[in-house]
């Protein structure tokens, strides 16, 4: 039998490990960017493959569907959907500075129209894309390694001229942390590594110089320009950034606000969003000055035009605008990317350093290769020269050879065994020829044209041009200095070629205080119906329609329309509701839910009674329980900030019967559920806080409880109807608090 090797592990342990190497696959591999060229892994895998697939910036468009496939079978196992969705943002200019996909066909729109699906939309690669992030990978640039499968190669990193980190930004969420890097104009990322390059003391503040704060395709202002010193010394803050608004003048006399530009945080869904909010402060009367609003944006811009009334205080409004909605929007910075493998948060100063590092690093390999390439056609060359002045020799060793292998011994050693030569002169200068194998080859395949007069004239001048590239690019490998300028003059080349004016704004506004015209009080009814939908009318439709209000509705409050509405529950609990965020309309509107703009919850909840703030706030309440527990409050007690409160105490099995004003009655008749009526004087009732849960009112026989509850006034007639007899509560003896009452048959 063979011999076992059971390993025990920790369970948590091995957890641990994988979920651990889990999470590292998904920061490096998927969701972080690598400093170096910006792009995360999905981003390059399609450009390379699009390289590949030779979708050049001047050839035909290629279907969508045919890269995504072609990347996701070769290189990016992850699903159609990422590497199409990569591909999409690649192309837009709305959300990157420098787009490095041409798109044709329906890309999306800054307004949050999805894009066509992939079979209907082509695409290129760009000229900056093919010229500055894949130039001269077939130059051993970059390291390449292994696909997913070990069937093809494909590089760690593109050999991007571009600080595209800075220029494009990234954004992505990963396993425990979030990259989100603002984009940059690229003229002055490129100005600022320049001088950094020239002098590496210069501190974030010096380089800020340059680089004046982020610069967004949407445009729109900073406003906090004096926290980006900070942002940029650490990666990691916040910035305010508005749309911009230009005001117009429109007919009679009004004016309008055009957001021209809006803040990078609002493209897509955030467009509409925004004009959403605008209808709610206007419905919900934060706003007057606005009559209308408009979305005239088009493919030359944009432009959201609201109208507005005359003498409207626009400098109040904007201040509204910026506090209530997305015109004023913080984007939250962290620049974190993978830098040296693993995962960090860098600063302006340190980005700048890797971008460098990675191009001394490219420009090094890159001359390296071709030093190498014209030290090779050097050598070739100068055999091919001194072929040229012995030329009838090597004829002669050519026809007296058997096959060139003897040929190319006799050219590189001097080996002339078995060579038939014309003169013992000619074998003995044979003997003394020592050419390279290459140079061998080179003259093994040389052709004849290669012996007229100019053609040997051109091949000495392309000597000296190769001698003068192998000092040059010696030059370049030996002196940092020169290696520098080629790269700034590669820079200039970029920035002359691709650079656009800033966009976006930098300067610092103050927060946008909005004061608040509270409008003029009016009163109004509040009807709750039996279904929790309640609505507000204004009085004088209420008049119109009392009889059908009073039998529609359950609760009915009147009050004006800057009161609150107190709605006590069976529960115990009290709900302040403001009367302005109750629906005001029409008499036959349906209303909304109580739940929707209170914590009251009709699934839980039954209310007890509703009475507005003021009505109550100079008076004492009468709380009765199902229990007969009865108690008097202060009304200025349920004076509270807080939407729910405690109104009484309450065992777990009693509820809330009654709750009533004392201000209007001096009596209470109290009716349990075998029919005994109880009447006693409502001053018997002693006042406590809100938290008390109060006294005996009433005593029971085994297995009865409080059920009905009536204040009365003794001058006025009151009477209820009980076993199909009319009852006269008037009529009843005045008795005590705290006895049994009288049994009604």
């Amino acid at each position: 039998m063979p011999h076992e090797n059971i390993i025990h592990s920790d369970f948590t342990q091995i957890m641990q490990k994988s979920y651990v190497d889990y999470a590292m696959s998904v920061i490096v591999s998927r969701a972080l960017p690598d400093v170096r060229d910006g792009l995360k892994p999905v981003q390059r895998r399609t450009l390379y493959d699009m390289y590949e697939l030779s979708i050049q910036y001047d050839k035909p468009y290629r279907k969508c569907a045919r890269i995504v496939g072609d990347t996701m079978g070769k290189y990016h196992p992850h699903g159609d959907s990422s590497i199409y969705e990569a591909l999409v943002v690649m192309a837009q200019d709305f959300k990157k500075g420098l787009p490095l996909v041409d798109g044709h066909g329906n890309f999306g729109s800054i307004e949050g129209d999805s894009p066509a699906a992939m079979r209907y939309t082509e695409a290129r690669l760009r000229k900056v894309t093919q010229l500055e992030f894949l130039a001269d990978l077939d130059k051993d640039i970059v390291d390449f390694m292994p696909n997913f499968d070990e069937t093809e190669k494909e590089p760690t990193v593109l050999p991007a001229r571009v600080p595209n980190f800075l220029v494009n930004g990234s954004d992505g969420i990963a396993v425990g942390m979030v990259t989100s890097t603002p984009p940059h104009n690229l003229g002055e990322v490129i100005d600022a590594v320049k001088a950094y390059m020239k002098n590496e003391d210069l501190t974030t503040e010096d380089l800020m110089k340059y680089i004046k704060g982020p610069d967004f395709p949407t445009g729109g202002i900073i406003t906090n320009k004096d926290d980006l010193l900070s942002i940029y010394e650490t990666g990691q803050g916040r910035i305010r950034i508005r749309g911009r608004v230009e005001i117009e003048k429109a007919k009679g006399g009004r004016q309008r606000l055009v957001i021209t530009e809006i803040p990078y945080t609002m493209i897509g869904a955030g467009i509409g969003k925004f004009l959403g909010d605008v209808y709610s402060l206007v419905e919900n009367k934060k706003t007057t000055d606005i009559t209308d609003i408009s979305n005239q944006s088009s493919k030359e811009g944009i432009r959201i035009v609201l109208d507005l009334r005359r003498n409207a205080d626009i400098d109040n409004l904007l201040a509204l605008l910026y506090k209530k909605t997305r015109l004023e929007d913080t984007f939250s910075v962290n620049m974190l990317a993978i830098a040296d493998g693993r995962p960090e948060t860098l600063n302006l100063k340190s980005t700048i350093e890797h971008f460098l590092d990675f191009q001394y690093d490219l420009y090094t390999r890159k001359y390296q290769n071709l030093l190498q390439s014209e030290l090779g056609k050097k050598e070739i060359q100068e055999g091919l020269i001194r072929a040229c002045d012995i030329i009838d020799l090597i004829i002669e060793i050519l026809r007296g050879s058997k096959n060139i292998k003897q040929a190319k011994a006799c050219l590189t050693t001097g080996k002339t065994e078995g060579i038939r030569f014309k003169t013992k002169k000619s074998e003995k200068e044979a003997a003394k020829l020592d050419f390279t194998p290459d140079q061998a080859d080179a003259i093994l395949h040389m052709r004849l044209y290669r012996l007229i007069g100019l053609e040997i004239d051109a091949l000495t001048k392309e000597h000296d041009k190769t001698l003068e590239s192998i000092a040059r690019y010696r030059d370049i490998l030996e002196n940092h200095d020169s290696m520098s300028r080629v790269i700034i003059k590669e820079l200039d080349q970029i920035k002359k070629s691709y650079s656009s004016p800033r966009k976006t704004s930098i300067e610092n506004a103050a927060v946008p205080v909005f004061t608040e015209k509270k409008p003029d009080a009016i009163e109004i009814a509040v009807l709750i119906d039996r279904f929790g939908y309640a609505r507000a009318v204004d009085m004088s439709t209420f008049e119109r329609n009392r009889e059908a209000a009073l039998s529609e509705s359950r609760h009915i409050v009147t009050c004006m329309s800057d009161d609150r509405i107190c709605l006590f529950t069976a529960e115990g609990r009290l709900h302040l509701i403001k009367a302005d965020d109750i629906p005001f309309g029409r008499f036959r509107d349906k209303g909304i839910p109580l739940d929707n703009f209170s914590k009251y919850d009709s699934s839980e909840e039954e209310i007890t009674a509703v009475f507005s703030l003021s009505s109550i706030k100079d008076s004492k309440l009468v709380f009765i329980t199902r229990n007969g527990l009865a108690k008097q409050t202060a009304g200025s007690e349920f004076d509270a900030a807080k939407k729910t409160i405690l109104a009484t105490k309450l065992r777990s099995d009693d509820r809330l019967v009654c709750v009533c004003s004392s201000s209007r009655y001096s009596q209470i008749v109290l009716r349990t559920h075998k029919g005994y009526f109880l009447k006693f004087p409502i001053s018997d009732i002693p006042e406590m806080k809100k938290t008390a849960a109060g006294v005996k009112s009433i005593s029971f026989i085994s297995g009865d409880y409080l059920e009905d509850v009536c204040p009365i006034d003794p001058a006025v007639r009151c009477s209820v109807s009980w076993n199909d007899h009319e009852v006269v509560l008037n009529d009843l003896r005045l008795a005590n608090r705290g006895g049994r009452g009288s049994k009604v048959k």
